[in-house]
């Protein structure tokens, strides 16, 4: 298998530059994508979060109800990373629903 990648920072090519350029001018309608099958809803209903992915952590000092606290530490050790799942999932899914927002937006 042969790769080819650009180190970050070398210069375009004037070439690649009218290429480029050509391209971003270029509608939407105007791409083939005939090499490229349209992914269906079930072609994502598998898909899984790249297991390699791993966000950088900030420390922060946060103010938390006692209770909250306390529920978050019922089952030991690792409460912070279950009260950091709690907030991811309560993250994605108002990203979601932004999303769902801004595409019935685009098309009402």
């Amino acid at each position: 298998m042969v790769s080819h990648y650009r180190v970050q920072g070398s210069p375009l090519s004037e070439k690649a530059k009218k290429q480029l350029a050509a391209l971003k001018t270029m509608p939407d309608e105007a791409i083939d994508y005939s090499d490229i099958p349209p992914s269906s809803d079930d072609f994502w209903k598998n898909a899984v979060r790249n297991p390699y992915y791993k966000p950088v952590k900030q420390q922060v000092t946060v103010r938390l109800d006692s209770d909250v606290v306390a529920w978050a530490k019922r089952d030991g050790r690792g409460y912070q990373t279950r009260i950091n799942a709690a907030l991811r999932k309560i993250m994605i899914a108002e990203i979601r629903k932004q999303e769902v927002g801004a595409t019935q937006k685009k098309a009402g």
